[in-house]
């Protein structure tokens, strides 16, 4: 990777890892590591262009079906393609079909953009991410397998032990804080070859565990706000993100905070 390169746009594709949740504004919109990562190479060019098309809740058929020939159109020097996830969290899941998909959407979108840049997603630990580990890891090493033959860049958020400290991650335990956002914008940043701000894969400060009371509240809290209605949309057929658009679905211009708007959202 050449060091301290130009980058003139970036699209973004996925669920709501690439959304941003749950790295929430004042306004109580979504950041996250895509549009941070956004204004730092917005920063290092002019005329710099950004398009996050990623939309919660969406199983990889559907990336592949709205956002991937939109994304491959769109010529941009950096996609980020980050899908699949969603799916190896079902009850049931065809990972043959996984597969399938996301090799369409590689073969898509590597030769339409500069660099392609595929991830292996963070994970934290806890029972319900151990019944589903198997099938995680099966996915991530096709990604790996994906980005060998397509020459597409790989960033190893799952290997770094630090994401998957709790206190990265949102109380509903599915989705980083605005630090583990911020820090996942980082090794994007340092995968394409720009300058360290800083060491994205430091632990944490030592901190005493919380004590019992205090983790019971939290579960309890975790079962009713987030876990019993994740397991409804599950029965239902339902998703998060049906019917919510892209919050950026045009590669337009990004405009920095000092021109008087803030250009992310």
């Amino acid at each position: 990777m050449e060091m301290n390169a130009t980058y003139t746009s970036l699209v973004a594709v996925g669920d709501s890892f690439t959304e941003g949740m749950s790295d929430r504004l004042p306004d109580g919109t979504y950041r996250g590591w895509a549009d941070l990562l956004a204004a730092r190479l917005a920063a290092r060019s002019p005329d710099f262009r950004y398009a996050n098309l990623a939309v919660r809740g969406k199983l990889i058929g559907q990336i592949v079906e709205e956002q991937v020939d939109r994304a491959a159109a769109m010529k941009a020097d950096v996609v980020t393609l980050v899908g699949g996830l969603n799916d190896t969290l079902r009850p049931k899941c065809d990972m043959g079909r996984v597969r399938g998909l996301l090799t369409e959407a590689v073969e898509k979108l590597a030769p339409a953009c500069g660099l392609l840049v595929l991830m292996r997603s963070p994970g934290r630990n806890g029972p319900v991410m151990e019944r589903f580990r198997p099938r995680m890891e099966e996915l991530f090493g096709y990604v790996d397998e994906l980005a060998a033959r397509h020459g597409a860049l790989v960033v190893d958020l799952y290997g770094a032990p630090a994401l998957g400290d709790p206190r990265l991650w949102d109380v509903d335990r599915l989705h980083l804080t605005d630090e583990g956002h911020r820090r996942v914008a980082e090794a994007v940043w340092q995968s394409l070859g720009l300058a360290p701000e800083d060491d994205w894969r430091a632990p944490l400060p030592p901190a005493a565990p919380p004590g019992w009371a205090a983790r019971r509240l939290a579960d309890a809290r975790f079962a009713k706000e987030h876990l019993g209605p994740w397991i409804g949309r599950r029965l239902t057929g339902r998703s998060s993100g049906d019917g919510r658009p892209a919050k950026r679905p045009e590669l337009l211009p990004y405009e920095r905070p000092d021109s008087g708007v803030t250009g992310v959202s």
